[in-house]
């Protein structure tokens, strides 16, 4: 190959690269959670301990309890079509007063893969059921209840 020939070459892949674009900006993920929430009669105390309490009897994986009142909560993991799938509720605890706490349940729908640019990790997907966030409602409003 001539130097001129293997110059034209480099310019075609660099325009190429450029023109492509190999990268991209990242997923837009706004929109893909479903929100719920309620208020419960209860002390914050007394509902951060039912919460953890009901997530642990649904069978959902703690990743993190926060005495703040922040939980992230993951739904074991299943495969489809062999990709891996999960779900992932970030349940808040906020005082209203000292006998009613907010509870806000934030849920999204996560699949694990690998892109061009990223490492191999756990991607957001918009989430299409809010039923498991409305059970762990409930189940603090009985626990709290009696």
């Amino acid at each position: 190959m001539t130097y001129r020939n293997l110059l034209a070459l480099g310019f075609l892949v660099l325009v190429a690269t450029t023109i492509g674009g190999c990268a991209r900006a990242a997923r837009d993920t706004t929109g893909f959670a479903l929100q719920n929430s309620a208020t419960i009669n209860a002390s914050f105390e007394d509902t951060w301990l039912a919460v953890k309490s009901v997530l642990r009897e649904q069978n959902l994986e703690i990743y993190t309890r926060d005495k703040r009142g922040v939980f992230v909560a993951y739904t074991p993991m299943k495969r489809r079509y062999l990709q891996p799938k999960r779900d992932k509720y970030t349940i808040a605890l906020d005082p209203v007063s000292d006998g009613e706490t907010a509870i806000r349940i934030e849920t999204l729908s996560q699949v694990y893969g690998v892109t061009t640019l990223t490492y191999p990790g756990w991607h957001d997907r918009k989430a299409r059921d809010a039923g498991v966030a409305e059970a762990i409602i409930a189940g603090v409003t009985a626990k709290i209840a009696g």
